[in-house]
């Protein structure tokens, strides 16, 4: 099932700067067969519902390995039976 989301990902106790975390995110959602669009407070996804999830799970479990003790997500997700989501039928 297609989907977009929006994930935020919130290092807590890890100091003023959390741009490396940030940037592992990224970097970790790049490597998955997705069209990503960062932004100032997350990043906005369109892949497949499963792989949405399981990427959102693998960025816990290597942010946790690497050290963050603390780590709060909120995600955002659309599916549709209408049509097919997508981000660029997102733009205004």
């Amino acid at each position: 099932m297609k989907a977009t989301a929006e994930l935020q990902v919130i290092p807590l106790c890890s100091g003023v700067s959390v741009r490396e975390q940030i940037t592992r995110v990224v970097e970790m959602l790049k490597g998955n067969d997705f069209i990503i669009e960062t932004h100032a407070s997350g990043t906005n996804i369109e892949g497949e519902l499963s792989d949405i999830l399981a990427a959102v799970e693998k960025i816990h479990e290597t942010l946790h390995k690497e050290g963050s003790v603390r780590l709060l997500s909120y995600l955002k997700l659309e599916t549709r039976t209408d049509k097919t989501p997508t981000l660029a039928g997102k733009r205004l």
